[in-house]
């Protein structure tokens, strides 16, 4: 029988067990295994890696511990803009957005993107319109406020400075945490899948994208090869095509799974100055998390008995 997987990632940088308190780590560790106990779900019962994914990511995005969904950061102007992508790995089939606001569940609108529209990738005021469109479910402005992101925000807001999630404003970058949520799926007919979705940077300004929308940059699924979700500091993503290049390794070099990442991580990337990490699975089943920060939130469940949930190195 076809081995199926899920494995999902809720953001990298440095997290360091010294700054964590137990009961924040126990918050964290139930939030991942909680997802990754939905999507696990759909698989085992025969689900697709596409809905196991977008199930996997709606439930960190309707966890405040995370930035994406109702967690997400606040902008330079003290409102959100979230991106997400999603990708199936049968037909390269994609959908992706930007910019976008009172949007419940980013991921359920990028989805909605791939499967209802003759587009891949939807920004801003358009994209709004186009979830209204599908009925997809909005929020008011409060239901994404975060008394601690806010404080955050307030703390920079008057500066052109950004922070990267959690980090504390005046941190240097190796000391960002880098606020993603994602997941990687194979399912039992050996189709995979992948999705992200990130409320970006505290204090973004100019409309900045990172990589977690953008289809071979922060998300991307081949079932000849792998589906690879990543979280870091997403510029550095974006000028690596970091998702894309595994499969690209797997491909023509013929890596496996856990090369392929491991070289982009933990070469390619750092080369480049791009810390972070990313999640992966192959159509075999095979997962994989390697990251170059000091930890990532992670989680991975298998068929074969497999259940994991990590943070640190």
């Amino acid at each position: 029988m076809q081995k199926f997987s899920l494995v999902i990632h809720g953001g990298a940088g440095t997290i360091l067990q010294q700054d964590i308190t137990a009961e924040q780590e126990n918050a964290y560790k139930q939030a991942l295994q909680y997802a990754l106990n939905i999507g696990y779900a759909i698989l085992q019962n025969g689900g697709t890696a596409v809905d196991a994914v977008h199930a996997a990511v709606t439930a960190l995005e309707d966890n405040i511990l995370f930035n994406a969904g109702c967690g997400s950061v606040f902008t330079k102007k003290g409102g959100h803009e979230m991106d997400a992508s999603i990708m199936e790995g049968k037909q390269l089939m994609a959908g992706a957005v930007s910019g976008i606001s009172n949007v419940r569940n980013p991921i359920t609108l990028a989805k909605a993107v791939m499967e209802k529209s003759d587009h891949v990738f939807l920004s801003g005021d358009g994209a709004n319109e186009f979830a209204v469109s599908q009925g997809i479910l909005m929020e008011p402005d409060a239901y994404f406020f975060s008394q601690f992101r806010f404080n955050q925000w307030k703390d920079m807001q008057h500066s052109n400075n950004y922070a990267l999630d959690h980090s504390k404003p005046d941190a240097p970058l190796h000391e960002k945490k880098f606020g993603t949520v994602g997941a990687a799926a194979c399912d039992a007919q050996g189709n995979i899948a992948a999705a992200t979705s990130t409320g970006g940077m505290t204090n973004k300004q100019f409309g900045r994208v990172g990589d977690s929308p953008i289809i071979g940059s922060g998300t991307y699924a081949n079932n000849q090869t792998c589906a690879i979700s990543c979280t870091g500091h997403g510029e550095l993503f974006i000028r690596a095509v970091a998702a894309y290049d595994v499969s690209c390794l797997m491909e023509y070099k013929n890596l496996s799974l856990q090369d392929a990442m491991h070289t982009v991580v933990m070469e390619k990337l750092v080369k480049i100055g791009g810390e972070g990490g990313m999640i992966g699975v192959d159509a075999k089943g095979n997962t994989a998390m390697i990251f170059n920060s000091e930890g990532m939130y992670r989680g991975t469940k298998n068929s074969e008995g497999e259940n994991q949930i990590a943070i640190y190195k």
